[in-house]
């Protein structure tokens, strides 16, 4: 009897391959639409509408803080939500339509001029955060929702991770290539009809995933509601979830701040523009190559150090970036390698991050005896875009500082400043990022199985075998 159990909790934790892909390709709109808001927002501001790299830094960190009040509390909204549907879906397509409407309107801001031209970009940047959160916390809270265990969970993480990863890659790689096609000489009108084409991906995504894609574990309807002092409560308790958003808020900032760097690097440090898209698309297929990778090198490498693994590659790009501007720095191939391992690292990171976090939400439940997936998984929407509000801060101010102009040739001075933002502060961050994981973070091996043990016998289900 006892086995039987066991193998009917073993089928119910199994994800079948339809729901992989679908779930995967709810992740290739969702990432197309934030892909090109990451990558060339920056570059849209300051050398296409005009604004000024400063203003634009900090419009991209004071907009964090209002994420960091609205992303909890759309975690709250998921999590008391109970519908014919589930909790997860209705959410991504909502957020989806209202998400399309915002990204249209960001890459509208061109089309105004003076001081209008400041408050629009603030306000349509403010309200494409807030409604991303609205799409995006349902859909990674699914993860937990699909299947309770570690190794499924790992296995179904790679088709996201993949799908987003593609997107990436396209977008770095031949976004602007795109925006040359749809707007000519025009810029800003290729940015605006590249980002309508984006909805559209966008939106048939979503509907893959809302009518394809349906958790096994949630609440019955009965269950008591989160209030906001159960939100501070799973947040505060979790000591665990505190030490996951400083190593990924410190990685992820780095990886943003070469990829953002990047474009300006390439164009004014080494004067080849054309070198972008090599290092992007190499970046990208590396990233794939990373995604695929994982799920296979956490069978055979100890969980502890898949993240020590996964920061060398960030500091082995800053080591090529650093022979590459000494020795060659107009190599395509050397162009390529450090794009490639800069984003094997990234790959290996996304799917350990959420699958990280999805244990972080068992030890919450393990410590308060309270389960809840979208209130913990809004901190990875929140810690994707403070990395990139951080990053872009960084990237703004650091223009100003080094003395950027757009569109000219710049000063030895500020290719100097572009070279150290580009290599010596990432390589920072990350080796952070490496020592707050080695000394604070503990769910790993036994310690984790005991907190599902724990977890499921309380709840009178038979633990994983």
């Amino acid at each position: 009897m006892s086995n039987s159990n066991e193998m009917d909790a073993q089928q119910s934790d199994s994800v079948s391959l339809g729901t992989k892909v679908s779930y995967g390709l709810g992740a290739l709109g969702k990432d197309f639409a934030c892909s090109i808001i990451y990558i060339f927002l920056m570059y849209y501001y300051t050398d296409v509408a005009g604004l000024s790299a400063a203003f634009v830094g900090t419009l991209f960190l004071v907009a964090r803080g209002v994420d960091a009040v609205t992303d909890p509390m759309m975690g709250l909204v998921v999590d008391n939500t109970r519908s014919r549907f589930g909790k997860f879906r209705p959410w991504i397509v909502i957020g989806t339509l209202v998400n399309s409407f915002a990204l249209v309107a960001v890459f509208s801001t061109h089309m105004l001029t003076g001081p209008w031209l400041y408050v629009y970009a603030a306000v349509t940047y403010i309200l494409w955060g807030v409604t991303y959160t609205i799409m995006d916390i349902p859909y990674w809270s699914m993860v937990p929702a699909l299947s309770s265990s570690r190794p499924q969970r790992e296995r179904l993480v790679v088709w996201p991770r993949i799908f987003a990863s593609i997107a990436w890659m396209l977008m770095g790689g031949y976004g602007l290539w795109a925006v040359g096609i749809l707007g000519g000489d025009n810029k800003g009108e290729g940015f605006f009809y590249l980002s309508l084409a984006i909805v559209v991906s966008f939106v048939a995504s979503a509907l893959i995933t809302f009518f394809m894609v349906k958790e096994k574990f949630s609440a019955p309807a009965t269950a008591a509601r989160f209030t906001m002092a159960d939100v501070k409560n799973i947040i505060m308790s979790n000591d665990q979830l505190k030490v996951l958003i400083g190593v990924v808020l410190t990685f992820n900032i780095a990886i943003q701040l070469i990829g953002g760097f990047a474009i300006y690097y390439y164009t004014y440090a080494v004067g080849r523009e054309d070198l972008y898209p090599t290092f992007a698309l190499a970046s990208g297929a590396a990233e794939i190559a990373g995604v695929f990778v994982f799920p296979w090198l956490c069978r055979v490498l100890p969980r502890r150090i898949m993240w020590l693994l996964a920061c060398a590659f960030p500091v082995l790009c800053s080591l090529v970036l650093l022979f590459t501007g000494i020795f060659s720095p107009e190599s395509a191939l050397l162009a390529a390698i450090a794009g490639g391992v800069l984003k094997f690292g990234g790959g290996l990171s996304n799917g350990l991050s959420t699958v990280m976090l999805a244990d972080v939400v068992d030890y919450g439940e393990y410590r308060t005896g309270q389960r809840s997936e979208s209130i913990i998984f809004s901190v990875q929407t929140m810690l994707v875009k403070f990395a990139g509000a951080f990053s872009g801060f960084f990237i703004g101010v650091g223009l100003s500082l080094v003395g950027y102009i757009p569109n000219v040739v710049q000063s030895e001075e500020t290719v100097l400043g572009l070279r150290f933002m580009m290599i010596g502060t990432p390589f920072i961050l990350v080796i952070l990022s490496a020592l707050i994981y080695r000394s604070w973070y503990k769910l790993h091996d036994q310690f984790q199985e005991q907190v599902i043990e724990h977890i499921t016998t309380r709840k009178g289900v038979p633990a994983e075998a």
